[in-house]
């Protein structure tokens, strides 16, 4: 870039002309008028800089002499330039784009869904000396509106071929940033009869609120015996015909026994159990497996009630068209301790239920 030194109430030291584009270093009071850094100047604003009614902004600020210009040369983008160019190479589905102000683009939330970043190249991205991309936390259940991510430049000029760089690591495979919005999904629940019946009222409860909360439908709810034979109609009824379900859960089960009946009837009907338990707590001994198309989870005695646990996490995500499979519980790990401080993780219906102890 080259920088020209304008001086309040004496003539501009070069034509208009060879100004084109020239920006402003710092915020002015021009004719009481407050101009912000990163201006891009017309001509009247540099007849106006020149005519001399300038003083620095800010309170008990003096005259402004000289006034720092920064005019761009070959290759370099304007900031605001550079921070469109940038928010369209990083921003995937389900967003909403802001800006630019002041070289900075926020990225809103459509609807509704869980957050994906692509930490890795959110890392390559960031060491690209003036730009920035900030984002909330990756499989963070967000709310329409939330800002989730913004995209920053520093410089006023940036060179181009750092944008180029940007739009390049951004485009290296899917969305840096997206909101995969929740599906809404046919849930059936199956659980075991030796739940009492104040349980059962507490579960039933709790269950509405995940599933409805979440946009989808409980459109069934079975209560079976202790007994193999008796679960594995259920899982049957649920897997095929009229009362398929996407998404099937259970409770009551102990997840540590092989001989458990839910367990027994689940591998009966071809079912596979891709997790034996999740890293995070509370509810890490969740499980979760998939039969044909349908995913099945496996509820934790702490979080079959009021209480919220990584259940309260996985379900948003499976209910988002994450794969039931070890890379999504894998990522559960990463802030997987689920204290109150964590609360921001899981979904509104959460506020309704007990703070996890941690």
């Amino acid at each position: 870039m080259k920088i020209v030194h304008v001086v309040p109430g004496e003539p501009l030291p070069e034509p208009r002309g060879a100004l084109g584009g020239a920006v402003l270093a710092r915020d002015l009071a021009v004719g009481g008028e407050r101009w912000s850094k990163g201006r891009r100047l017309t001509k009247v604003d540099l007849d106006l800089l020149a005519a001399g009614d300038v003083r620095g902004f800010g309170p008990g600020a003096g005259p402004a002499r000289p006034v720092a210009l920064l005019v761009p040369e070959r290759g370099e983008v304007h900031e605001d330039d550079a921070a469109v160019r940038l928010a369209v190479a990083v921003a995937g589905p389900g967003l909403e784009v802001r800006g630019p102000h002041e070289s900075r683009i926020d990225l809103l939330a459509v609807g509704p869904g869980v957050l994906r970043v692509h930490a890795m190249r959110l890392e390559q991205l960031n060491r690209i000396d003036g730009l920035s991309v900030f984002t909330l936390f990756d499989g963070q259940l967000v709310a329409a509106g939330t800002l989730v991510a913004s995209i920053k430049t520093g410089p006023h000029l940036v060179p181009a071929a750092d944008v180029l760089r940007g739009e390049a690591v951004a485009a290296a495979g899917r969305p840096v940033v997206d909101v995969r919005p929740y599906a809404a999904r046919r849930i059936a629940a199956i659980v075991k009869e030796s739940l009492a019946p104040a349980g059962r009222t507490r579960f039933e409860a709790a269950l509405a609120a995940r599933v409805e909360g979440l946009g989808s439908s409980l459109i069934a709810l079975a209560y079976v015996a202790d007994d193999p034979a008796a679960a594995e109609r259920s899982f049957r009824r649920f897997l095929r015909g009229a009362d398929r379900a996407d998404v099937i859960l259970t409770a009551g089960a102990v997840s540590t026994d092989p001989t458990e009946g839910i367990l027994v009837a689940f591998a009966a009907v071809g079912g596979r159990v891709v997790s034996h338990g999740v890293p995070a707590h509370p509810g890490s001994m969740l499980w979760l497996g998939r039969a044909g198309r349908t995913s099945v989870l496996g509820l934790p005695s702490c979080g079959a009630y009021s209480t919220a646990t990584a259940a309260d996490l996985i379900l948003p995500w499976l209910l988002a068209g994450e794969p039931p499979n070890r890379r999504t519980v894998a990522r559960l790990g990463h802030g997987g301790i689920l204290s109150r401080e964590m609360r921001f993780r899981f979904p509104p219906y959460a506020r309704s239920l007990d703070a996890p102890e941690g």
